[in-house]
């Protein structure tokens, strides 16, 4: 890709949370793989998370950097040294407030994003969707400012058309379905499955930030999503053409990491090793094991985790279950679990404290399900790993998300969850997930769900290829930004 033209510059600014972070990484790293410069934008403590990766990449003689900007905490009201979103989560009481402080927080990277930018030039900033400020900040340099989004084209159009047609407005109750006008697909949802934010007539704090979102949309370059047109064809015309959005779909942005190391370390560091992980899944038939993580915002209560330990002894499958809980004595029994239960499952289950390198987990053959909080990130992995799954929505997205894999794709069991509750979840019983868990591995439809998904996964590879879809769309947008810094 590497011209005699002068080489071109993109800066890459993720929201400040795991699940947007990981990804814009993966995204960096794909415009430098084609022999551009790239240069992400981040704070102090929020850096240590991405600086192994990056060295590794530039070990390669690849041209990707960091740079720091400080982040305001105190400034913002908040704890020292909070600065990802995903360390608020944690916290039992009060976490919605300091969700809004950390808001605040990130719109007082303007002025330091902009002396960046000054300084620096960039050809392009690519900056998350959560940081409408952005396109403002770019506009005064004459920089083209493209929005990433963290999620699919289904989830998109969804959002698109109940915004522009109001359908959850002519229901009579919160639990009466309601069709997705125009939306192809024939798709239902009902109004508990949706944001407060959507549902209220009245404008508040988050509901403001959406339509700041919405406008700097409108007024930026265009929108860059983490998805391939071959999953999801009717919602990546429908969001162009009938929506006449600007967007390309590159992705999956996580095919750029090809070794093992580069699979294992995305993101903070793994509570298991590699090897240790390798190993355990070695030991067993494929297909036969169940992989199980809520991502890294999702805080279950321990009466919630309770149930899903008990549906997984019931179940008889084996397991690997990531719990973002720690142990604090080896000998003193945990609320969240049944008493012995580590005892009982030693053979059949692993449980993996904190972090786990998914993406390594997921690729492997004896993984033959995974039960998922539909955070896009981790369904499209799984769609990538021709891996089918258990859903088990709690909020943002994960609603339209779930819809796509069960109903579209049809290589999803859901778990049964009826309402968006953000960051704890709906209650779900021991039943309930036990049916969903044995449905997904052994029961009538598994094989067909797998096939699917198996063909879904060889899809994503050829997508990123020299020649396929997402590859040819990252050249198409790599020339229209040239083009741009060109004009007079």
């Amino acid at each position: 890709m590497v011209s005699s033209c002068h080489q071109l510059h993109i800066f890459f600014f993720p929201y400040m949370a795991h699940g947007h972070m990981i990804p814009i990484v993966d995204l960096a790293k794909l415009f430098a793989l084609r022999g551009l410069k790239t240069t992400i934008i981040t704070t102090c403590l929020n850096a240590p998370l991405i600086s192994k990766t990056i060295q590794r990449t530039k070990d390669l003689g690849i041209d990707i950097d960091i740079q720091i900007l400080k982040f305001p905490s105190v400034e913002a009201g908040l704890p020292e040294g909070c600065e990802n979103l995903d360390s608020i989560t944690s916290y039992d009481d009060g976490s919605l407030e300091l969700i809004f402080k950390f808001l605040k927080a990130t719109t007082l990277l303007q002025e330091p994003l902009e002396k960046l930018l000054q300084d620096c030039q960039p050809d392009c900033l690519v900056a998350d969707l959560q940081f409408p400020w952005a396109t403002d900040a770019a506009d005064k340099f004459g920089i083209p400012r493209l929005v990433f989004k963290g999620t699919c084209f289904f989830s998109l159009c969804t959002l698109e058309c109940i915004r522009l047609y109001e359908p959850h407005k002519k229901v009579t109750s919160d639990s009466e379905p309601f069709v997705l006008t125009n939306l192809p697909g024939d798709i239902k949802m009902t109004r508990k499955q949706l944001p407060d934010d959507l549902i209220q007539d009245f404008e508040t704090d988050y509901s403001k930030l959406m339509k700041e979102i919405a406008e700097s949309e409108l007024r930026s370059f265009g929108i860059i999503v983490n998805s391939f047109y071959e999953v999801e064809p009717a919602y990546v015309d429908y969001y162009k053409k009938a929506l006449g959005k600007r967007a390309w779909p590159i992705g999956p942005v996580s095919l750029c990491n090809g070794g093992i190391d580069d699979k294992a370390q995305r993101g903070k560091e793994a509570s298991i090793s590699e090897n240790e992980c390798l190993k355990w899944l070695d030991s067993k038939k494929r297909n036969s094991v169940i992989y199980i993580c809520f991502g890294s915002m999702v805080n279950f209560s321990a009466s919630q985790l309770m149930e899903i330990a008990k549906a997984l002894e019931a179940s008889g499958q084996e397991f690997i279950w990531v719990v973002r809980r720690e142990k604090k004595n080896k000998k003193d029994e945990e609320d969240w679990l049944p008493k012995g239960f580590e005892e009982r499952i030693e053979r059949k289950g692993l449980i993996i404290r904190g972090w786990a390198p998914q993406v390594l987990i997921l690729n492997h053959e004896a993984i033959g399900g995974f039960l998922t909080h539909c955070g896009w990130n981790s369904v499209l992995e799984a769609i990538t790993a021709g891996k089918p799954m258990v859903t088990w929505p709690v909020f943002a997205d994960h609603f339209y998300n779930e819809k796509l894999v069960s109903e579209v794709l049809q290589i999803g069991v859901s778990v049964g969850v009826k309402e968006w509750v953000a960051v704890h979840g709906d209650y779900v019983t021991t039943e309930a997930i036990e049916k969903a868990i044995t449905e997904l591995m052994v029961g009538k439809e598994a094989k067909e769900m797998r096939s699917r998904a198996k063909k879904l996964g060889e899809m994503a590879t050829q997508a990123v290829e020299e020649g396929g879809s997402s590859y040819s769309n990252l050249s198409a947008l790599v020339e229209e930004v040239r083009s741009h810094r060109h004009r007079p």
